[in-house]
């Protein structure tokens, strides 16, 4: 009889932890951090089954306060399930600081994956609530 293994993705799981480590030092970085942070940040989310807080590096677009993140390899990963339907709130690093808002994944007819953010306007009660779980 045949056991099926869990696929783990492409890549190993410790080579993709310190990626996501070297981009979050360059994002980090005085020297490139400005630059690097015009097209990456890091979106943070509470997992739907799991409950635990999450944190990932992204690529990200940004037209005003609606950004758009293009999930790369999807079939290779899974935290963007979490927003498929109606969507997960969820905040991004953008600008300094941490923007909460609402994200929606949606896959098209030939299989890529992006989500849409809309982000929650600066001093609203949702992204004040988020600052000061930060700060503590």
């Amino acid at each position: 009889m045949e056991v099926a293994l869990p696929y783990r993705g492409p890549l190993p799981h410790r080579l993709v932890t310190r990626i996501n480590a070297g981009v979050n030092a360059l994002r980090a970085s005085p020297r490139w951090g400005e630059r690097v942070g015009r097209h990456l940040t890091e979106i943070t989310y509470v997992g739907r089954r799991s409950g635990r807080t999450i944190s990932t590096p992204i690529g990200y677009r940004r037209a005003g306060d609606v950004v758009t993140i293009r999930v790369m390899l999807p079939e290779a990963k899974t935290w963007w399930r979490n927003f498929l339907g109606e969507g997960w709130p969820m905040s991004l690093r953008l600008d300094g600081m941490d923007r909460s808002g609402h994200a929606v994944a949606r896959r098209d007819a030939r299989g890529r994956v992006s989500l849409t953010a809309r982000l929650d306007p600066v001093g609203s009660p949702r992204a004040e609530d988020e600052t000061a779980d930060t700060e503590r």
